[in-house]
């Protein structure tokens, strides 16, 4: 990629694990039901496919309720750090996320605020991906052309599609539940895990 100057992150499932959360809920979800763990999971995986949302897909297919977010449970992926380490020398990095309040003392928590020039998040702006206006604040934020900016993320509905129709540069991280995700738009670039990104920046 060339004459980039931003690069945008998603949190969840690109830049920090959720898959303690999804397990817990998961057995909650399924706790005192007659509908077991795996068979629900199985069913997620199933729906992953086609849906950015499968987890929701399967709790109205079995007809269940769903269950809590422990945020608490979500870390940042063994690599994140080291590779916003490296492209904080070379680009200006930011967030671009629907996050509950507080993104920016989460990040710090996670020890990983220090590498973003900006957090812009859905509770403080008021607005929601796929919402193009949230892109757009980023960008004007930023002080950064589109074509001049990239976005990371592993949904293809909140993270890819609204950044590609306004120009930005896109790759698709199939972390999570987005490993199991059929292909329906083309983002620029595909990798498999964020590791993954420092062979195309």
């Amino acid at each position: 990629m060339y004459n980039i100057e931003y690069i945008f992150f998603d949190i969840g499932s690109t830049l920090i694990d959720e898959s303690e959360c999804y397990e817990i809920r998961f057995k909650e979800t399924t706790d005192n039901t007659d509908i077991c763990y795996q068979k629900f999971k199985d069913k997620v995986i199933e729906f992953a496919a086609t849906s950015d949302n499968p987890y929701k897909e399967a709790v109205k297919y079995f007809g269940l309720q769903k269950t809590k977010w422990y945020k608490e449970l979500e870390k940042p992926y063994p690599f994140t750090e080291s590779v916003l380490a490296e492209l904080s020398k070379k680009y200006k990095l930011g967030i671009i996320a629907n996050q509950s309040a507080g993104s920016e003392q989460r990040l710090a928590d996670w020890g990983i605020g220090k590498y973003f020039d900006l957090v812009i998040a859905s509770a403080e702006e008021g607005v929601e991906k796929p919402n193009p206006r949230i892109f757009q604040i980023a960008l004007e934020r930023a002080n950064c052309l589109p074509e001049n900016a990239v976005m990371v993320g592993d949904r293809l509905d909140n993270d890819i599609i609204p950044a590609k129709e306004l120009g930005m540069k896109t790759i698709w991280v199939k972390q999570g539940f987005a490993e199991y995700k059929l292909d329906s738009v083309s983002p620029d670039y595909i990798i498999k895990t964020l590791e993954e990104i420092k062979i195309f920046l």
